[in-house]
């Protein structure tokens, strides 16, 4: 890791954790896996001092998330940009929302990693796959979600090979994590994780990132 290196995560409300909104640093990461890898990695290189900031938005669906980037990714200038988003585009789809009308989940995708290579060409990406299990929500129409669900997650890896970022998988990860104790325990609804389930993100995205030498 690179000295004072900022790393960015940015996301939905898997991401926003709840997080503060001010300076309150008891809770200004919020409670999800972006605190438990800030929490690992921060103790890790201490030496070096890296900062974490979260900005993560419950309800974001990618288009939402490109119409704020300037405030709060490029604006930002961070060494390194973590993205989780995906579930609220399909979500809105999925309720016939009127906000689900069009897809624009991978259109808005591409804008803002386009935009973020344009304007921010050092900074690095990692594009972590959307997620759901058979329960919840998604079991009530669970062919329709996983169909969807599994069109992003493609889109999510082709973009990753396209900008050069680092892709975690997330739902192999969770698939067998339903196999132990069953899907409600990681997902209570079949999409937002418990704290069992930020640790399984936690987890695999530092297996992946760790190795992929982004660090280095």
């Amino acid at each position: 890791m690179n000295k004072s290196m900022t790393l960015l995560f940015q996301g939905d409300s898997i991401t926003d954790g709840n997080r503060d909104r001010g300076n309150d640093l008891n809770h200004i990461l919020g409670h999800s896996y972006a605190y438990i890898i800030a929490a690992k990695l921060g103790h890790e290189y201490a030496h070096l001092r890296p900062s974490f900031i979260n900005r993560g938005v419950s309800g974001d669906r990618a288009s939402d998330l490109y119409a704020r980037w300037n405030e709060d990714a490029i604006s930002l200038k961070p060494d390194v940009i973590s993205l989780l988003i995906g579930v609220n585009d399909a979500w809105r789809q999925m309720n016939g929302e009127p906000s689900g009308a069009t897809d624009r989940f991978e259109r808005a995708y591409l804008h803002l990693l386009e935009e973020t290579r344009e304007v921010l060409p050092e900074t690095k990406l990692i594009l972590c796959e959307p997620f759901i299990l058979n329960t919840g929500a998604p079991a009530e129409k669970w062919e329709e979600w996983k169909g969807l669900v599994s069109r992003y997650q493609a889109i999510v890896l082709r973009l990753a090979e396209q900008f050069g970022a680092v892709h975690v998988p997330l739902q192999n990860a969770f698939d067998q994590a339903a196999q132990v104790a069953g899907p409600a325990y990681w997902l209570w609804d079949g999409v937002h994780p418990t704290a069992a389930g930020h640790d399984l993100v936690a987890k695999r995205w530092l297996e992946v990132v760790g190795s992929s030498g982004i660090f280095q």
